[in-house]
């Protein structure tokens, strides 16, 4: 499953794996692949720093990256707070009421929520590319587009290949722009933030438009069929989410998570703005339905339904209240029905992979 962007980061498979979790990006990463590890969480730098630390000591010598959740552009003075101060009061009150009908307790006197939106700030996020910086890291990616300049310049400087995220062909185009080295087109299907154009149609657009960039497929692959299918359309590689939450080195800390993951269908997940106010995948529930719904308030603008939501996210986590519990999540997680550790699910990925070549090669008359 070599491409010429695989060669040229030197592993074996062109599968670039993101997660939140160091021990499954590791485990890409020996599998043959890119192990991606995703940073929005780690507010604090020495966090960041033990978990890089782990994964040089896990991943066999072998090339890895970060993902990380940085505007092109900063907004200037503007505190945590000062945006705090702009939710509605209904609001507030619509997350009480719904926290109090399913009976979901408080938090333990002192304890924060566990996501804030001070991950998605830009000063956070460069204290977050200071730390990584120290490490050898061989691709930085940029969920929210095009980094800063200046931070394309510095990885450039220290010979680190930087990835943006597009959900259409003028996104990447802009990305090109702006000097990104790779553009993951990422598809309707994927999980979390995402646009309205599915991969079928969205992976050959951007292939055109940005050429001869390279270009991964991301957003409802799961398979090495599907894989295939996206180096057919012209992408040199896949970027793979959703798949690793049920691995057995995934650590969501919810056996009641993990069991909804597994038994999700396709079909039931929903593009929803109660998260962080922009539309993100995620799996239905009874608190998406409750804040899409003819009766909510209707979703506040990014950032201010991240903090609105947070700590009743973190609140529904704890206490495991498996109605409201949920999670971003691809249409993938129809796949997703049994729990398997990562080495396994490359096996599965790469002989799907070969399987599909050899069908192609057979239906063009090629096969040995």
């Amino acid at each position: 499953m070599e491409t010429e962007l695989s060669k040229r980061l030197g592993i074996e498979h062109a599968i670039f794996g993101f997660t939140p979790f160091p021990a499954v990006a590791a485990a890409i990463t020996r599998a043959g692949g890119f192990g991606v590890l995703g940073a929005v969480r780690y507010t604090a730098p020495d966090d960041l720093r033990r978990d890089l630390d782990w994964m040089q000591e896990h991943s066999d010598g072998k090339p890895y990256g970060l993902d990380v959740v940085m505007p092109a552009k900063k907004v200037e003075g503007v505190t945590e707070a000062d945006v705090e101060a702009m939710i509605p009061e209904g609001h507030r009150q619509f997350v009480r009421d719904t926290l109090a009908k399913h009976g979901v307790p408080e938090l333990a006197e002192g304890e924060a929520a566990g996501w804030r939106i001070t991950g998605w700030m830009e000063e956070v996020a460069r204290t977050q590319l200071d730390v990584a910086f120290q490490y050898p890291i061989g691709l930085l990616a940029n969920a929210l587009g095009s980094p800063p300049g200046d931070v394309v310049q510095r990885a450039h400087g220290q010979d680190v290949l930087v990835a943006a995220l597009a959900g259409s062909a003028r996104h990447a185009e802009r990305h090109a722009e702006a000097g990104i080295d790779i553009v993951v087109a990422q598809g309707y299907e994927a999980g979390g933030h995402t646009g309205e154009i599915a991969s079928m149609v969205l992976t050959p657009e951007v292939v055109d438009a940005v050429d001869p960039l390279p270009v991964l497929a991301a957003g409802g692959i799961g398979s090495g069929a599907q894989i295939a299918a996206a180096l057919a359309l012209g992408a040199q590689g896949a970027w793979l989410g959703s798949l690793w939450l049920t691995t057995t080195e995934a650590d969501l800390h919810s056996r009641a998570l993990t069991a909804k993951l597994l038994a999700a269908g396709s079909g039931d997940t929903v593009r929803s703005r109660a998260l962080t106010g922009k539309p993100a995948r995620q799996l239905r529930t009874e608190w998406t339905d409750a804040w899409d719904g003819p009766d909510g308030p209707g979703t506040l603008p990014m950032p201010l339904q991240g903090l609105l939501v947070a700590e009743a996210v973190s609140r529904i986590q704890k206490h495991e209240v498996v109605p409201l519990l949920g999670t971003p999540v691809g249409q993938i997680v129809g796949r997703m029905t049994s729990e398997r550790a990562v080495q396994t699910v490359f096996d599965d990925l790469t002989r799907g992979f070969e399987r599909a070549v050899d069908r192609i090669n057979r239906i063009a008359g090629r096969s040995q």
